[in-house]
């Protein structure tokens, strides 16, 4: 098929309209009324079995019932030809009225098309209508965007849906017909030869279909393919899925890219004039335009391996798009990541599959534009590669950054968040390979996670969870979770319980990103159930560790200054920098809250925390800090300390928002770690801050913190704070649990806060 078939078709159908309107006449002068063809059928794109989108037009003041004998007359030749017919009787004040309150409508009217009658008419009409839809662009942008939205919502996309709809997903013909609405309105452009290629192409495989089936229909069923590859003169099916769903992820990708357009577009005021884009520095290397992520005035590519990573994480963490000529660009020019990968690239990678659902769209352009095949070589393998399993309602690529989606609202399940976010991404790898997907996919989780430099144990929990992703879910519904020998095929594969909560979070992913049906409350309920039972057991077979404690025994001695015995409350600071970072030694009179006075001077300075100790010497309290920072001023510190001491500095109110939607920050005991202190370990969004908040909460109890250990990856920080009463020795279980309820609501999000309150 081709396009000079479709217009053909609409050739014929012109002729046999203008024939009854020329009946309908009776020769008379085609004045005052006008057939108009609206829709596929004014682009001349008719398929095999398309109905005919008509609208006769006719002068505001034409009297009623002559337009109306007029329509009848033009209508029933055609229904008595077997004319299918979409067809309205119109003013021209009427039909523009009617596009003013209906986006439908001036999305049929935008193409509207003379076919016969009075010409002058048309032409009136389509200068009306498009005037119209230029000058009110601003404020109807929300109701059509509205109506793309609830069809995405309802009829998923083209390049991923199970049984997709050429017309109706997301990518198909009419997201490209809203496209060239877009471009009408003048507010944004979008590439034309991309989208009308594709666009074009997919017209082809609808006529295809049409042929193929003998009705008008715009969805291809399974039992489909193999007839409308053979139809496209492809090899299979599996070669008609690639071509389809291709042309669908090209539409869809040009769609969200040029909604993020408009919506920055009615973020801004009116246009003024303006020599150089504003850019908006939000990391090195890299700023926001026009609501887009792009490079930074004057910045090199091949100078920084980590700017597409970094670039790409924090278009997915502000829900912005990733511009992509930035992406393509650093595809083409930017320096290679070394191999194995830095920390920091790892750090970068599990924030931006952590990032949510802002993910989806950074991904795609990321793939399009072959950024991906930079960081993730492997990639191509599952691209576009269709699920075998009918329950599954994307393509294997799509689920696997939806089970990242899925996975990042778990996070606080995990203290390795990083080894959760990359079994995610990888879990479904091996489904390319005719083997045992899991089996296959093992191996090649496992020889990414080296290349990107995980270490061994990492590297290990990533190949066992991609080997196991089934296991839960498969014991769960096949086997009696009472019988200890269940509990015992679990226990014979999962290594630990650390191993046993990143499986536990995998599994739920997985299944929420397969589709409703895949995790029910019953399946829920099983998996927890099985999974607390193996939990139970694995720490049963683990030898006791009653004192797993992190300081590095006794205290070093410290010298400090005489004036410190006089004025107990002075405060003497110290810095040792070192190889990316600095030790701040502080020393002040014995008091409880010297822990959260000093985080708070480094939230201050912006200075980041990676572990702290603190301990007394005689009447003295002692703290050492390890800081992400090396160009701390000794006098500045001390004075922020005592600012903040004295309370002429809120620290609190320097700690940043979240950008996004975050998981609750999640707060308990490990009554195993230690036998001298109460521990308590913090799972929350890594951010400046944190520990401050939460020395600051268990200072407010009279609580001492002995040390208190940071860990992070990506998105996510593991605190561990080592908590004892004032005179020493761990908390009571009342106490206990007043330290875990102050430090989670310090901890909470303000909006969090807010609604309780409410």
């Amino acid at each position: 098929m081709t396009g000079a078939e479709r217009h053909r078709r609409a050739g014929d159908a012109d002729a046999l309209c203008a024939a009854a309107l020329a009946r309908a006449l009776h020769g008379a002068g085609p004045t005052g009324l006008a057939l108009v063809a609206v829709g596929g059928y004014g682009r001349r794109e008719l398929a095999p079995h398309s109905d005919l989108d008509v609208v006769l037009v006719h002068d505001d003041d034409a009297p009623t019932t002559a337009v109306r004998r007029a329509a009848e007359a033009v209508w029933y030749p055609l229904w008595d030809a077997g004319t299918v017919l979409d067809h309205a009787v119109r003013g021209v004040h009427e039909a523009t009225a009617a596009a003013r309150a209906d986006p439908r409508v001036a999305l049929g009217l935008l193409d509207a098309r003379h076919v016969a009658g009075d010409p002058a008419l048309t032409l009136r009409l389509r200068a009306e209508l498009l005037a119209q839809w230029r000058r009110e662009a601003r404020a109807r942008m929300p109701a059509l965007r509205n109506l793309v939205t609830r069809r995405t919502d309802g009829q998923g996309e083209l390049a991923h849906a199970a049984v997709p709809d050429l017309k109706e997903s997301v990518g198909g013909l009419r997201d490209a017909t809203v496209l060239n609405a877009l471009v009408a309105t003048w507010l944004v452009d979008v590439p034309h030869a991309d989208l009308e290629r594709s666009r074009l192409l997919l017209l082809d495989v609808r006529d295809v279909l049409q042929a193929v089936t003998g009705r008008a229909t715009d969805r291809i069923g399974p039992e489909l393919w193999p007839d409308v590859a053979a139809g496209l003169g492809l090899a299979d099916a599996e070669h008609a899925q690639r071509h389809v769903r291709e042309l669908g992820r090209r539409i869809a990708h040009l769609s969200r890219l040029t909604w993020h357009r408009v919506e920055a577009v009615l973020a801004r005021p009116a246009p003024r004039p303006r020599r150089a884009p504003d850019l908006d520095r939000v990391a090195p290397g890299v700023a926001v335009s026009g609501g887009e992520v792009v490079l930074d005035r004057g910045v090199e590519p091949s100078g920084d391996p980590l700017l597409l990573l970094r670039a790409a994480a924090e278009a997915a963490e502000r829900g912005l798009a990733l511009a992509p000529a930035t992406a393509a660009r650093l595809a083409r020019d930017g320096a290679p990541l070394p191999e194995p990968w830095s920390g920091p690239a790892r750090d970068l990678l599990t924030r931006l599959l952590a990032s949510g659902p802002g993910l989806v769209d950074v991904w795609e352009t990321l793939d399009v534009t072959g950024a991906l095949d930079r960081l993730l070589p492997e990639w191509r393998r599952v691209r576009l590669l269709p699920h075998a399993s009918a329950v599954h309602r994307f393509t294997v690529d799509r689920h696997l950054v939806e089970t990242c989606v899925e996975a990042a609202r778990l996070i606080r399940r995990a203290v390795r968040a990083d080894v959760l976010m990359l079994a995610a991404l990888l879990h479904d790898l091996g489904k390319s390979e005719l083997t045992d997907h899991a089996v296959a996919g093992e191996s090649l989780a496992g020889a990414v996670a080296e290349r990107m430099g995980f270490d061994d144990r990492a590297t290990t929990l990533v190949r066992v969870l991609v080997r196991r992703h089934l296991l839960l879910a498969t014991v769960a519904t096949t086997r009696d979770l009472t019988d200890p020998a269940t509990v015992r095929v679990v226990t014979g594969l999962v290594p630990d319980v650390e191993c046993l909560d990143l499986l536990e979070a995998l599994t739920e992913a997985d299944a929420r990103a397969t589709s409703p049906q895949a995790w029910t409350a019953w399946r829920s309920g099983l998996v927890a159930d099985l999974a607390g039972r193996a939990r139970v057991a694995l720490r049963a077979g683990s030898p006791a560790d009653h004192d797993v404690d992190v300081d590095p025994g006794p205290p070093p001695t410290v010298p400090f200054p005489d004036r410190l015995r006089r004025d107990p409350r002075a405060v003497d600071v110290r810095l040792e920098a070192g190889q990316g970072g600095t030790t701040v030694t502080v020393v002040s009179g014995d008091r409880v809250g010297l822990m959260a006075d000093v985080s708070g001077a480094l939230v201050v300075l912006h200075a980041s925390v990676r572990s702290a100790r603190a301990w007394v010497a005689g009447d003295l309290a002692v703290s050492r800090w390890e800081v992400d920072d090396v160009r701390l001023d000794e006098a500045l510190l001390r004075q922020r300390v005592e600012a903040v001491a004295r309370g002429r500095i809120d620290p609190a109110a320097r700690v940043p928002a979240a950008r996004r939607a975050l998981p609750e920050p999640v707060v308990r005991l490990r009554p195993e770690a230690s036998q001298r202190a109460t521990v308590i370990e913090v799972r929350v969004d890594d951010r400046p801050g944190v520990v401050h908040l939460a020395c600051a909460a268990l200072a407010r109890l009279e609580l001492s913190v002995r040390s208190a250990h940071v860990a992070t990856a990506g998105p996510q920080a593991v605190d561990v704070f080592y908590v004892q009463e004032r005179g020493a020795g761990p908390l009571g279980d009342e106490r206990a649990a007043a330290a875990v309820h102050a430090v989670r609501r310090a901890l909470r999000p303000a909006a969090t806060l807010d609604a309780d309150r409410g």
